[in-house]
């Protein structure tokens, strides 16, 4: 009988749950590097506790109106298995030149053909760091524990990254990029996009988490400086 009752504590998420979870870290994710990077001043942030961390979320109405249009599609694209990576890219306000570019690809297991991608983003970079590799095939069953561990140490790693990134200098913006597959529907405001690359960048790969359904690798590019 008390078997039957620890077993059902390790539950699998669900591929909804799956993909609502890789959503819900993608708007973290956003919120942290806007903070973390400056693009926004520190008195535009609260704070919140997520992944059993304390986690800054934007306080602006216009840019939280704008990531929660964003989320919202997202969702959507998410549960459809539609989505293949999606960047942030800041970009210099007076040069127009992009500085930074925060790329998180998306795998789910068990989907092994190329992901076309298209709006409101690039257009011909299908394949994603580690797609061919046994890791990224293998369905492992992890506990939520283990999921919100791997979570933490790629948000730890986003913090740090102070220490190596150049400093921003300057007014900044920033644009969201999604690979969607070529037959997603797509909101009449969300436009095509080129990719955002950013010239000679120096890369660096980040950690990255998974749950039964999806894997997520995060890599940032920058500019070198002059």
């Amino acid at each position: 009988m008390s078997t039957s009752k620890d077993k059902s504590k390790i539950h699998r998420l669900s591929l909804k749950g799956s993909s609502k979870l890789v959503a819900e870290f993608f708007e973290y994710s956003i919120n942290s590097i806007l903070f973390q990077r400056g693009v926004y001043p520190p008195e535009d942030f609260t704070t919140v506790k997520k992944y059993g961390l304390n986690m800054l979320v934007t306080s602006d109405d216009q840019v939280k109106a704008y990531i929660k249009k964003i989320m919202s599609q997202l969702n959507k694209w998410m549960l459809g298995g539609k989505i293949s990576k999606l960047v942030v890219v800041i970009t210099d306000k007076e040069t127009g030149e992009h500085i930074e570019r925060w790329q998180f690809d998306v795998q789910i297991h068990g989907k092994h053909t190329k992901i076309k991608s298209s709006h409101k983003t690039a257009d011909k970079e299908n394949d994603t760091p580690g797609d061919a590799s046994p890791e990224a095939a293998a369905v492992v069953e992890k506990t939520e524990k283990e999921i919100q561990e791997e979570i933490q140490a790629i948000f730890r790693q986003i913090t740090a990254s102070v220490t190596f990134l150049p400093v921003l200098d300057g007014d900044c913006t920033f644009n969201v990029l999604v690979y969607a597959d070529a037959d997603s529907d797509v909101p009449v405001e969300w436009g095509d996009s080129d990719a955002k690359e950013i010239k000679n960048a120096e890369k660096v790969q980040l950690r990255s988490f998974s749950t039964n359904n999806h894997r997520v690798e995060t890599m940032v590019s920058y500019r070198l400086a002059d």
